[in-house]
């Protein structure tokens, strides 16, 4: 039995590994075979050498951020304004789009996973400030 089940409504062929290491509190990227290259958003096939043998591997839930802004007016009255969303470059190459969480940021900084809990559905993977390696 799968101690942690697909959520229903998450999820295809295709992405259902992120979600479900998701409820783990897990990051997971697409890895190509083929050429080494990491990527994400996932797809069948890798994005550099089109071929076909990419599989899920865990990511360091590392990075810096590539670039943000800060949110005034939230559209959503369970997130509370202002707040950041960002572009961060994943430690692996891959750059996720995704919101700051804990305090003020800068282009360049260090970032880590971390997760936010929501209903209906598994945690999503947002950034929080990290020390200088």
């Amino acid at each position: 039995m799968n101690a942690n089940p697909p959520v229903p409504g998450f999820g295809d062929a295709i992405t259902r590994p992120y979600w479900e290491a998701a409820q783990s509190r897990r990051l997971l990227i697409q890895r190509c075979d083929s050429c080494g290259q990491h990527q994400f958003y996932p797809r069948r096939f890798c994005r550099r050498c089109h071929a076909e043998n990419v599989r899920w591997v865990d990511a360091s839930g590392c990075g810096r951020i590539y670039t943000l802004t800060r949110i005034w007016h939230a559209e959503d009255p369970a997130v509370a304004a202002p707040y950041f969303n960002a572009l961060v470059e994943l430690d692996e190459g891959p750059r996720l789009f995704t919101t700051l969480v804990g305090g003020d940021f800068a282009i360049g900084q260090r970032v880590r996973v971390a997760w936010r809990d929501r209903s209906g559905g598994p945690p999503v993977a947002v950034f929080e400030a990290a020390e200088e390696r």
